[in-house]
């Protein structure tokens, strides 16, 4: 079947991404993937390729675009060659749209071109130790000074992705306590400056995987926030976390229906490579069965993602339409990735071979952005159970 959500501009930088990651990222993934982390000037080379600025406006040296299908074509290609772009995905995909809507002109001024460019890397706390997908139950505090210059951050944050790596972090906080009626009442968003005083990275996560992805933990000990640093209206911040839950379970979606597809190109070039009692693995009838199911499930896994895409750019992406895409699309790819890598054999379990890598990061979709067990109980609501 055609595919239509993509035209010839994505296309275009299709071929350009591929490009890049062949000539900056391949010859030095394994290094990276041994450090657990890519360097800090590898999302320079990100911003001067214009992959930051796509959805940045025009007026703050962006191209000013409002489309997801730039980033579709990124996963799809960072899956094809069996890589990750670090930490990146968190400052485009989740730190992006809480800039754009609810930072002030003269925040956007401060903030958008060195975002565009890289010269300052986004990442977003919300979740504690201990709190999970319990935002409501946050204990980080954010005070406003009697003078009300600043607000004075205490508490500590976890699985924070890009969070070495960050110059600024939108960390949720506490700025009132709940109310009787509204335990979600009083969480507040606030742009921090990671160089301030009081401010610390913690241990960098060892992950199962994503390993070239800064996962860290944060601590704030009366760290001095300005006023003017606040995004959006105090107190309010938990409706807006919801505000961007769809696009944030789009991304992982799709992500996880690339990397889906990326299994099953690995797995046909391997068994048409490796040789079994003089033939071919491809040669035997259950690995053509295998494969043909596993193709079979990317087909209707891409056309949920596609459907997903369209809706999205559209802004018609319900939350259950993005926790029904999620929920198929990672299941999808937790089935193929593995039946995958059953075709490698020994070999899929080693990590020199990107079918193993892609088993371990693929793990990971199923449980953040929402449990499959959430999105499930969003599907279940919307249809009136």
């Amino acid at each position: 079947m055609r595919r239509t959500v993509f035209n010839e501009d994505h296309e275009a930088f299709r071929e350009t991404i591929r490009d890049f990651i062949e000539a900056e990222v391949v010859p030095v993934y394994d290094e990276w993937f041994a450090a657990g982390q890519a360097p800090r000037d590898f999302y320079y080379k990100l911003g001067e390729l214009g992959i930051f600025g796509i959805n940045v406006p025009e007026e703050f040296g962006g191209a000013g675009l409002d489309s997801h299908k730039f980033e579709a074509v990124l996963y799809e290609e960072t899956a094809r060659a069996g890589v990750q772009f670090g930490g990146s995905g968190v400052h485009v995909l989740l730190a992006l749209p809480y800039i754009k809507m609810l930072a002030t002109d003269e925040q956007k001024k401060r903030y958008l071109p060195k975002f565009a460019t890289g010269e300052e890397m986004w990442a977003i706390a919300m979740t504690e130790p201990g709190t999970g997908s319990d935002l409501a139950g946050m204990k980080t505090t954010a005070k406003l000074s009697e003078d009300g210059t600043h607000y004075v951050l205490n508490g500590a944050k976890t699985f924070i992705t890009g969070g070495v790596h960050a110059d600024k972090v939108i960390v949720c906080a506490r700025t009132a306590a709940p109310t009787a009626e509204d335990r979600r009442f009083g969480i507040s968003l606030f742009a921090v400056d990671t160089k301030s005083e009081g401010y610390s990275v913690g241990r960098k996560l060892d992950k199962l995987g994503l390993r070239t992805s800064d996962t860290a933990e944060l601590a704030f000990v009366d760290v001095k926030v300005p006023a003017e640093d606040l995004l959006g209206e105090e107190n309010k911040g938990f409706s807006y976390l919801g505000h961007n839950l769809a696009s944030e379970r789009w991304g992982i979606a799709f992500g996880a229906y690339a990397q889906a597809k990326a299994a099953v190109r690995f797995a046909k070039q391997y068994v048409q490579e490796r040789t079994v009692f003089g033939k071919p693995v491809a040669h035997f009838q259950n690995t053509k069965f295998e494969l043909a199911a596993c193709q079979a499930e990317v087909d209707a896994a891409e056309a949920v993602a596609d459907r997903a895409t369209e809706a999205l750019d559209a802004g018609e992406l319900t939350p259950a339409e993005a926790a029904s895409a999620k929920l198929f699309c990672t299941e999808v790819a937790h089935r193929v990735i593995d039946r995958c890598l059953q075709l490698h054999g020994g070999y899929g379990y080693m990590n020199e071979y990107p079918i193993a890598r892609l088993y371990a990061d693929n793990r990971v979709n199923r449980i953040y952005g929402g449990t499959s067990e959430i999105m499930k109980s969003i599907i279940a609501k919307d249809m009136g159970l």
